[in-house]
């Protein structure tokens, strides 16, 4: 039996099998994702054997396909590697700086209770710790990077930008990593489920996945021989955007699934909390494309969800599905930007009205929710109060859920002008203009100095 799904070149990445890339395999597994509405068959997993992993004309190293079997502890490392930092310089000791790299293959486990490798990457800082006590470790999620695996963060610590005229990929979370390091605090970047480990879709802001990953890369960075953290060392967690809501969600998923992982601070900025008000946000945005990466992670966990796909779905979603499953933000701006949801359904109606007419979407989405459990440690949120691409209200909303539950929350609004609706200009502008805050806030927690909640000044602000 054969799987034939669009692809947009020839050598565009698809799956016929785990730990198997061919011509066109990553929109093969998405499409495996949606079958009942394709209409296509998998090609049984002895059929082939493991190869080269293509994914628009970019060979993601052997390194990022996980094994048959992984280990039983969460965090518990499969496989590392020597990773080569782009912005890297020799310093007067001999050391490296700002740090030295690793690469990561660790276990987690995935929304649905199953085991799932992750990759990422730990940088070990070259600068001293000066805030007293072990060196800290700060998780970092990244931002949006895409769903194609060369998009993964920890390839993009490697090559900052990757163009090749198939696919854009930038690693602007470099910035953010290399601030941290200054401060003399290792850093470690989760990949997310699915993104760069080549085995299947990256579930783009599942809010499970999302915390699961990043609490077990702090496992896996203690886990490290050559690194300087230990069970002892301060933990911090750092993320905007995608990585708000995946440090929102460890945040909140700490206290159960890691308890051994104690936090003293979170960063959560810009977090999308609540799905159905992020999809009326970027429903045509700049951003839409981010729309098809929502729905392939949905189908690949809930495949429940396929007759909806299929009742709702036209060719053309069908086509930006498959294609989008290997898209990195670059290439869903140019292919996607500013396209309607309207475009992809057979009644023309927009997936939002589609969320509204099916209880079962509803409940996926509601399921997702942030702010429904407490986190223990302190939590800086912060939110700009034009931001219309991850809405600034559903965003302030769980400011106001988190304080209601009695959490520590410092609650931050951006105020900035109106720079251009649906541009993506209000989202970026406060990532850019907050950073060094959060950074310090983040820092000063991992120095044991405690945090200052303004709940109770949180109805006085916007």
């Amino acid at each position: 039996m054969t799987h034939a799904a669009p692809r947009r070149a020839p050598e565009a990445p698809a799956r016929s099998a785990p730990g198997r890339h061919t011509p066109g395999a990553r929109s093969l597994l998405c499409a495996l994702a949606v079958a009942a509405w394709l209409g296509a068959q998998a090609v049984p997993a002895a059929a082939t054997e493991p190869g080269p992993v293509v994914s628009r004309g970019v060979t993601i190293p052997a390194f990022y396909q996980p094994p048959a079997t992984l280990p039983a502890a969460d965090g518990a490392l499969v496989r590392t590697e020597p990773l080569r930092l782009a912005l890297s310089l020799p310093g007067l000791d001999g050391r490296r700086l700002p740090g030295t790299a690793t690469r990561l293959m660790y276990k987690s486990t995935d929304a649905n209770g199953r085991p799932v490798a992750v990759t990422g990457a730990y940088i070990e800082p070259s600068a001293r710790w000066k805030g007293g006590g072990p060196r800290p470790v700060v998780a970092l999620a990244p931002g949006t990077m895409g769903q194609g695996d060369q998009c993964a963060a920890s390839l993009g610590l490697e090559k900052p930008i990757t163009f090749n005229g198939q696919t854009m990929s930038v690693g602007y979370e470099d910035i953010a990593v290399h601030r941290l390091l200054a401060t003399g605090v290792a850093v470690v970047v989760t990949d997310y489920v699915g993104l760069g480990a080549t085995d299947r879709v990256h579930t783009y802001v599942n809010r499970v996945e999302g915390g699961h990953a990043l609490l077990d890369a702090v496992r896996a960075a203690r886990a490290l021989p050559q690194s300087s953290v230990s069970a002892d060392s301060p933990v911090g967690l750092y993320g905007y955007s995608q990585g708000g809501g995946a440090s929102a969600s460890a945040a909140e998923l700490q206290p159960t699934y890691a308890p051994d992982v104690v936090l003293a601070g979170a960063y959560s900025g810009a977090p999308p909390a609540d799905l159905v008000a992020v999809t009326k946000g970027i429903d045509g945005s700049a951003l839409a494309g981010a729309l098809g990466w929502s729905i392939n992670g949905f189908l690949q966990n809930t495949p429940e969800l396929r007759a909806i796909a299929e009742a709702h779905l036209n060719s053309a979603g069908r086509k930006a599905l498959a294609d989008l499953s290997t898209a990195c933000v670059g290439d869903a701006i140019l292919g996607y930007g500013f396209r309607k949801s309207t475009s992809w359904t057979t009644d023309g109606k927009s997936l939002n009205d589609v969320v509204t007419a099916e209880p079962l979407l509803q409940k996926v989405l509601d399921d997702q929710r942030i702010g429904r459990r407490t986190p223990t440690a302190p939590v800086r949120l912060a939110t700009g109060v034009k931001d219309d691409i991850v809405p600034h209200g559903q965003a302030r909303r769980l400011a106001v859920d988190w304080c209601a539950k009695g959490a520590d929350v410092t609650y931050k609004p951006i105020r900035l002008p109106n720079l251009g609706d649906g541009l993506l200009t209000n989202h970026v502008a406060p990532l850019l203009l907050d950073q060094g805050d959060a950074i310090d806030w983040l820092t000063d927690r991992l120095s044991g100095t405690p945090a200052t909640s303004n709940c109770r000044s949180l109805p006085l602000q916007p």
